[in-house]
This record gives structure tokens, sequence and C-alpha cells, in this order.
């Protein structure tokens, strides 16, 4: 493994744990850091290590949005999905504010008609996610909900990492179709987190495992 991606797994223990001890001194800037390096380098500025920018600097449209013989997705799926994702988690469950999709106008901008996370997509849907979304929209929308994360965490009072999701906000998830029907066990997981181990996953894990995806279909050959 890449010795970035190798420390940021091992700083990752370091984040879970000054979480447990409510440690705010330690654990905000240690999110911070975390969280810059699986988004693009610019939404941050902190001038570290960038896994996003690993991933998808240089690489051609054709190999973005492909999927490769006997794969799920494209890379171009894996973006919006931790977007997606990223979105829905911080804003209507941490921040309980609208989501940036439809806020800043990227449902438009995208050229898609999907409204979801992506979890429980056909596979055709996937296909053509992967074959008709903006590029450049998804790069900056993904880039959009980088910056609304941060500004949520930095403001966020430190007594709130222990506290759990208000239940109106998981039915306003399932009722405003955030997530479809046929995967509320993906709300009903995020039910089970506090504020903290919804940072952790998936503000930061989730956006590290499916980057870590995108670097395996980067590397795939048709």
């Amino acid at each position: 493994m890449n010795a970035n991606r190798k420390n940021w797994n091992e700083q990752q223990q370091e984040l879970l744990a000054a979480f447990k001890r409510g440690d705010d001194k330690t654990a905000r800037p240690l999110f911070l850091r975390h969280h810059a390096m699986v988004h693009s380098a610019g939404v941050s500025g902190m001038g570290l290590w960038s896994f996003e920018d690993e991933v998808l600097d240089g690489i051609d449209e054709a190999v973005f949005r492909r999927i490769p013989a006997g794969g799920e997705h494209s890379i171009a799926w894996n973006i919006w999905h931790i977007a997606r994702i990223e979105d829905v988690t911080m804003n209507l469950l941490v921040a309980g504010s609208g989501q940036v999709y439809f806020d800043g106008g990227w449902f438009e901008r995208l050229g898609i008609p999907f409204q979801d996370t992506g979890n429980g997509m056909t596979r055709q849907d996937v296909a053509a996610l992967g074959a008709e979304i903006d590029l450049e929209a998804l790069r900056a929308y993904r880039g959009a909900v980088g910056r609304r994360t941060r500004e949520i965490v930095t403001t966020l009072d430190e007594t709130a990492y222990r506290q759990r999701v208000d239940a109106s906000r998981l039915f306003q998830i399932l009722d405003t179709g955030a997530v479809r029907q046929s995967a509320r066990e993906v709300v009903e997981y995020w039910g089970k987190r506090d504020i903290a181990g919804l940072l952790l996953m998936p503000a930061t894990r989730h956006n590290f495992v499916h980057l870590n995806e995108c670097l395996r279909l980067k590397a795939k050959r048709v």
C-alpha cells in the first residue's frame, strides 16, 4: 500500500480514540486532516496529499465512465455515490440543513435523473449514471460537499459528538427519497451511530473505501 494511504489508515485509529475520549482539541483538527486527504487538495487548502487527486488527476473520460468487464461500478458512479452519502449524512443528519445537491443547483447541473445515494441502484441505472453524468460538474459538486462538511464540523459544538441523530431527520431521508426504500437498512445503520460515528463513517472512512475501489478500477483493463 502507498505510504500515504497506510499512514491515513493508521491515523484513523487515533481519530477514533480521540472521539472516544471526547478530546475535541485533538479530534476536530485530526478529522479535518483526514477529511482533507479524501477530497481534492483545493477543498481544504492545507497542502496535504490528496487520495482523490491521486486517483482522478490525468484520468481520461473513457476510464472515468467505464465499467470493466465483470465489474459493478464506474469511477464516475463511485465519486457521485460518496458525494451523495456525505451530503445526505452531514447536512440532513448532522447539521439539519438542506442538501448541497439541491441548494447549490447541482442536481440540474449534473444532468442525471437520480436524487438518491445510489444504494440499491439497479445495474442499468449504474451504467446510465456513468454514461450521462457531467464529469466536470461531478468533481465540482464533490468539492462543494467537502467544503460544506468542513464548515459544519468547524462550527460543531464539542458536546455534539456523543449525541444520537434526531429520529425525525432519519425519517426525512426516506420521505424525501434521499435513500431508496429498498435500501432503508442504510438509514437504520446511521440511526445507530452518534455524530462522532458519522464523522468516522461515512465522512472519512467511506470516502477512503470507495477511493480504493476507484484506484483498482483505474488500473483495470477492459
